[in-house]
């Protein structure tokens, strides 16, 4: 099966989905993982925070852990928006790559980033067969993620927080937070389905055939 996996930036997709990815690696799963933008940010005052060439060169290192093929694109950090240009971007990817199943970001994230490519993916992935959304933050939203859909990742929870290991700068910046909030999570998800750790996703669609 081929699969890709759509985030907005490097780290987006690891902390949302980096078992399940790993695990559809080990199954022998044809994984693609498509990041938005160069995501290297400065802070209100002009200050680079995380540049762009570092975001790429651990972000690279992530996708290595996890043994998928990173495409990059070339959009600015908190610049992007559901236009035709992104559209563009995916559903290349999509139709030169056969792609049959999508993760991509939760429609109802506030991150101005996420939602954007979120809107993009349903169009441009209006013609695969499965796709399903994640969570990859921690903010608030008016809109409840209706998480119905679950993966044991138990064997691949230690291979998913190497990945996110990888990005040195956003851990340092949240003080290694991102580790112990998805443990959380992967572990609540687990207890609910009856596993150790599990990810959980929003179903948009799902075809059997």
């Amino acid at each position: 099966m081929n699969i890709l996996a759509v985030g907005a930036h490097f780290d987006d997709i690891e902390l949302g989905c980096g078992g399940t990815l790993a695990r559809h690696v080990n199954l022998g799963d044809r994984v693609y993982a498509y990041v938005a933008t160069l995501s290297g940010f400065s802070n209100y005052n002009h200050q680079i925070v995380r540049s762009n060439n570092n975001a790429f060169k651990e972000g690279k290192k992530s996708m290595e852990v996890l043994g998928v093929k990173l495409i990059c694109g070339q959009f600015k950090t908190l610049e992007l928006e559901f236009n035709e240009a992104l559209n563009i971007d995916i559903l290349k990817i999509v139709e030169e790559n056969e792609i049959q199943q999508v993760y991509t970001h939760w429609i109802g994230d506030i991150h101005h980033d996420h939602n954007a490519l979120a809107r993009a993916s349903l169009h441009s992935c209006r013609h695969v067969p499965r796709m399903l959304m994640y969570r990859s933050n921690w903010y608030h939203s008016t809109l409840d993620f209706r998480g119905n859909f679950y993966v044991d990742i138990t064997n691949y929870w230690t291979l998913k927080v190497d990945a996110i290991k990888e990005h040195v700068s956003e851990l340092e910046r949240t003080r290694h937070k991102w580790i112990s909030f998805f443990k959380n999570e992967a572990e609540n998800a687990g207890q609910r389905i009856g596993v150790k750790y599990a990810e959980i996703f929003e179903i948009v669609k799902w075809l059997e055939g």
